[in-house]
Formats: structure tokens, sequence, C-alpha cells
């Protein structure tokens, strides 16, 4: 008897046969390059692009005197990872030149207001103690215009006179900006008023205007510490 379902034996494998030929499946969805959705990561919620990292926690990120500008982070280019702070600013003023301007701005002041206040006062000798008072006087003075110059000079532009002349100015170590506001006026001020102490006045006027021959990396002096400013070079 015939039949047309082929029986084992006859050429054709069975169903059963391991070895037997089956048509492609269909790409899977689970599996690497069969474009799985989970093969990529999930949008965040809500869609769209992945939100940017915080402000300032590039360590490169920007600043106005290049890398380092982030919030908390060194404005000169100081970072956690042992970059140099003092990379992308101006280069710091010259020492030399920071006393030369000091005495340009001493001189500028002390000259026309210790003769204007000797005329006021009438003469006296510096060290008779007779004179004691005279001196007070004038001396304080002086130091009080000069307090006052230095305030107004810094909060507008940065720069004394004597500052202009040798070219050098201060800048906020924050952002590199002019000193306006307070910060100016708390840099004249430690400055100036302790000198009004007699004997201990001189002595942390001494240590204030020193301290930038060994701090470092900003060499700074006490009231640019105070004040959170730096000298730098201009141009």
């Amino acid at each position: 008897m015939s039949t047309d379902q082929p029986t084992p034996g006859s050429g054709e494998p069975s169903d059963n046969d391991p070895f037997r030929k089956r048509p492609p499946e269909p790409p899977s969805d689970s599996g690497p390059g069969g474009g799985s959705p989970y093969d990529k990561e999930p949008p965040p919620p809500g869609g769209g692009e992945p939100p940017p990292p915080p402000y300032g926690s590039d360590p490169y990120g920007g600043g106005p005197y290049g890398p380092g500008g982030g919030p908390g982070r060194d404005p000169y280019g100081g970072s956690p990872y042992g970059a140099d702070p003092l990379a992308g600013m101006p280069p710091l003023a010259n020492r030399g030149k920071r006393l030369v301007a000091r005495i340009i701005d001493g001189l500028l002041i002390s000259i026309p207001v210790g003769a204007l206040m000797t005329l006021i006062v009438g003469g006296y000798d510096p060290t008779d103690t007779d004179d004691t008072a005279k001196s007070v006087s004038v001396q304080g003075t002086v130091l009080l215009v000069y307090l006052i110059y230095e305030g107004l000079m810094l909060t507008n532009s940065g720069q004394t006179v004597g500052k202009k002349l040798m070219k050098v100015r201060v800048a906020l170590l924050e952002n590199g900006g002019v000193p306006a506001g307070s910060a100016g006026w708390i840099r004249a001020a430690v400055y100036t008023l302790p000198e009004f102490v007699p004997c201990c006045g001189f002595i942390f006027w001494l240590v204030n205007v020193l301290n930038c021959t060994w701090d470092k990396p900003y060499q700074q002096c006490l009231h640019d510490k105070a004040a959170k400013t730096v000298v730098v070079a201009v141009p």
C-alpha cells in the first residue's frame, strides 16, 4: 500500500532529528544586538536628555581667569586633583613694586596732610614730650585721611595712585573683580587702623606687610586675607 507520508529511512529526516535544519527564528528582543530596550539606559523620569552635572562639578570648570571657577573651588585653578592654584590667573604682582606703590601713596598723603596739620596746630617737635598731643593729632589725621583715600580708590578701581604707577591691582580672590563695597574698606582698615594703637600697632603693621614674603601661594598680606583679595600685575 502506498502512502504520501515519508517514512523513516526514505531520505528525509524526521521532526525529532537533531540534525534537521529549521528555519531561522526572528530576532529576540532580549539578547545583545536584538534591539532590546534593555540594551540601553532607560531615559530619565519625564523623558528628555539626562540632567547636566551640577555647576562647578567639572574639574576643568570655567572661571574669570580660566579653569576652576565653580562654587567651592579655587577661583584661580585650584582643585582637589592637585592642579596648580595659580593656573589661568594673571601673574602675581612683584613684591618690590607693591612696596614702592605703598611708599608713593604714603608720601602722597603724609606730605600735604602733615604740612596742613602743622599749620593748624602750630610748630611742634615730635621728640618733645610736651608736644606729644600735637604729634598724635597730626599722625592720627594722616592715618585717617590715608584710610579714606585707600578705601575710595580700591572700591572704585582696585588701584591707588601708587598702584597705577607700578602697574599692579588689587583683585577679589573669588572672581578677580574690583573689591567694591566692604572688601575694599576692610582691606584699607586692617592695614591702617591698628597703627592707632601705640607700640603694638607698629608690630602688627610690620608682621602684616611682611606676611606676603612667606605666604603661599598668593603672597597675601594679612589685610589681603581679611578682605579675601590678591594683588596681581596689570599688563
